[in-house]
C-alpha cells in the first residue's frame, strides 16, 4: 500500500489540494484552483493525481464548504456536490472520507505552527482537553465544535452560517431589512462573509444618499478601509460589531473555553483591526454574563492550508483503525 495520501479543501472560491504522508502535508505538493475554471471537483482532483505522478492512495480525505449527509457534501456557495463512493472510484482509493471544511479545521488544533496563531482576546487558563470552537469566515460563515476525550477528539458539524442576524442596535435593523429586501432572508453569512463586507457598505451608501455610486467589491472597500473612507470605515466597525455579537453567542452556546479559533479569509484581513473596531466590545456585551465572556480566548488562524492539516490528521487516523 502506498504511503500517500490525497487531501483537498474545497472552499467556495478556491480548492486546495496536497499529497500526505503519515499525516504530514507535504508542502511541495500544495497546489490551488480557482472552482470557476471546472464544472465539477472530480477533474481537478483526477487531473492533480495524473500529474502527481503517484500510482495508488491509500486514501484520500476531502473538506467540503457545505453540509456532508451519508457520505454526500452539497457545496453552499457552489453549484458542486460529490460523495464518498464516487470520489474513491476516480481515485482508485482504498479509503476515501468527506467531511465539512470547518471539521477539518478542528481536527487541525493542536497540529498547528505557534506563529500561524494571532491572539485577539485573552483569556483564562483552561485544563487540557477543555472544548474549542472554530469559526469559518470567508466566502461563507460557519462554526465547529472541537471536543476531545478518552475516545479521540470529536468535531461536529453544522450550518449555523444559515441561522437568523442577530441585530439590536436601530441601525442594524435597517440593516436586516436592506438583506430581506434583496435576499428574503437575513441569514448571519450574508453579513458575516466575503460578499457581506460589500452589502454592509451597499447599505451604508444608500443610508448616506451614495446609493447610485457604482458598488465596490470586498479588496476595494478594504483599501478605502485603510485609507480612511469614513463609510468603508464605518462598514469595518458595523461588519466587526456584528461578528463579535456572533462570535459570543456561539460561545455560550458551546462553552469553548479551550480556545475560538477565526480562520477564512475575511477574518486574516480583519484581524489586525478586530479590537480597533470594536470586537471586544460586542462580543462580551451579554448583560449579567459579560464578564463570563471573558473566560474565552479568541485567535485568528493564519494558515490558509490549516484545512488539509486537518484532513491528513483525521485520514491518518482512520487508516489506522483500520
Amino acid at each position: 500500500m502506498s504511503l500517500y495520501t490525497l487531501l483537498a479543501d474545497i472552499g467556495g472560491t478556491n480548492t486546495r489540494v496536497a499529497l500526505a504522508r503519515d499525516g504530514a502535508v507535504q508542502p511541495d505538493t500544495i497546489r490551488r484552483y480557482p472552482n470557476a475554471d471546472y464544472p465539477a471537483l472530480e477533474p481537478i482532483l483526477t487531473g492533480y493525481m495524473a500529474q502527481s505522478g503517484v500510482a495508488h492512495l491509500a486514501g484520500a480525505c476531502v473538506a467540503a464548504a457545505g453540509p456532508v449527509r451519508d457520505g454526500v457534501a452539497t457545496m453552499t456557495n457552489l453549484n458542486w456536490v460529490f460523495e464518498e463512493a464516487a470520489l474513491a472510484g476516480a481515485l482508485r482509493a482504498d479509503r476515501v472520507a468527506v467531511l465539512n471544511d470547518l471539521q477539518a479545521q478542528g481536527y487541525a488544533l493542536g497540529h498547528l505552527a505557534p506563529d500561524t496563531l494571532r491572539e485577539i482576546l485573552p483569556g483564562a487558563p483552561a485544563r487540557p482537553g477543555a472544548s474549542q470552537l472554530v469559526i469559518g469566515i470567508g466566502t461563507g460563515f460557519n462554526a465547529a465544535p472541537v471536543h476531545d476525550g478518552p475516545g479521540g477528539r470529536v468535531v461536529a458539524p453544522s450550518e449555523c452560517g444559515q441561522i437568523t442576524l442577530p441585530t439590536l442596535t436601530d441601525e442594524e435593523i435597517r440593516l436586516r431589512r436592506f438583506i430581506e429586501h434583496q435576499h428574503g432572508f437575513a441569514c448571519v453569512e450574508e453579513i458575516l462573509s466575503g460578499r457581506g463586507v460589500a452589502q454592509v457598505h451597499a447599505f451604508l451608501r444608500a443610508e448616506a444618499g451614495e446609493a447610485a455610486q457604482p458598488p465596490l467589491d470586498t479588496a476595494a472597500i478594504m483599501a478605502a478601509f485603510k485609507a480612511g473612507d469614513p463609510i468603508a470605515v464605518r462598514t469595518a466597525q458595523l461588519f466587526v460589531r456584528l461578528m463579535g455579537a456572533v462570535v459570543g453567542d456561539l460561545a455560550l452556546i458551546h462553552l469553548p473555553f479551550g480556545g475560538i479559533h477565526l480562520i477564512g479569509g475575511v477574518a486574516r484581513a480583519f484581524a489586525p483591526w478586530l479590537r480597533a473596531c470594536g470586537f471586544d466590545e460586542a462580543f462580551r456585551a451579554k448583560g449579567r454574563f459579560s464578564d463570563f465572556l471573558a473566560a474565552f480566548p479568541v485567535s485568528v488562524i493564519e494558515d490558509d492550508y490549516a484545512a488539509l492539516t486537518g484532513c491528513a490528521i483525521h485520514l491518518r487516523n482512520r487508516l489506522r483503525e483500520g
